[in-house]
């Protein structure tokens, strides 16, 4: 930390000038926008966090803030990046589509803290292009829904076979992973993992497994998260 304060004083940082601070600035803050908008109209659907758009525009211009100050100064290098370890994030791990973006956005202010503006913006407009591309033409897409399906059936039914009709009428897929006791043994429930051939279908499914299992619990919901939940009793 001395030697970084000792850096400030000196004339290695005196070479900042109000006009290059304010063009990396103002180019750097563009481009974090225009990544925080592309991220904001692709994830539309799957929801995204506001301070997440927000840390998308601010990278940027703390990136190219960081090169300026750095310059050739090995010291201040060395120094800044102490200073950096002692932050620590301390958040859920993320999707990796996100983490690409984080990445795009401190690349891009990086290359707006070297000062070549024209290829950060270059590159922003053909990694977002690209981005775009991907998302529209839905890439790696599955063509079928992934549910986990759990049917409550009463003890004196025969659960083995027994929803094979439905499953095969409004599934491409499923697979029985598991069967459980509940309610001291009272009632079973059966775990069924299934891909759906429309979502659409879900409440007619459902409609469907209830006649057969006497109008108990059945829950479906998707494998990444419980919170994506239907349940029905």
């Amino acid at each position: 930390m001395n030697d970084f304060l000792y850096a400030l004083q000196s004339g290695d940082s005196a070479t900042l000038d109000a006009k290059g601070v304010l063009l990396t600035l103002g180019s750097a803050i563009l481009i974090g926008i225009v990544i925080s908008l592309v991220y904001l109209f692709t994830h539309k659907k799957e929801g995204y966090s506001q301070a997440f758009c927000t840390a998308l525009i601010l990278l940027a211009p703390i990136v190219g803030m960081v090169i300026l100050v750095i310059g050739n100064n090995v010291a201040t290098a060395f120094s800044l990046a102490g200073a950096f370890a002692l932050v620590r994030f301390r958040s859920a791990p993320g999707d990796p589509k996100d983490i690409a973006f984080v990445f795009m956005s401190v690349t891009m202010g990086l290359t707006c803290g070297l000062g070549y503006y024209i290829w950060a913006a270059l590159g922003t407009v053909i990694l977002c292009a690209i981005i775009l591309i991907l998302h529209f033409a839905n890439f790696a897409g599955k063509k079928s829904e992934n549910y986990i399906l759990k049917i409550t059936v009463p003890e004196t039914l025969n659960y083995v076979g027994a929803f094979d009709d439905c499953l095969n009428k409004y599934c491409t897929r499923y697979k029985m992973t598991r069967v459980k006791s509940v309610d001291f043994g009272a009632l079973f429930e059966i775990s069924f993992d299934i891909s759906m051939k429309d979502s659409k279908q879900m409440r007619e499914m459902i409609d469907d497994v209830r006649a057969m299992n006497g109008n108990l619990k059945v829950m479906l919901s998707t494998p990444e998260s419980a919170v994506k939940s239907f349940h029905f009793q």
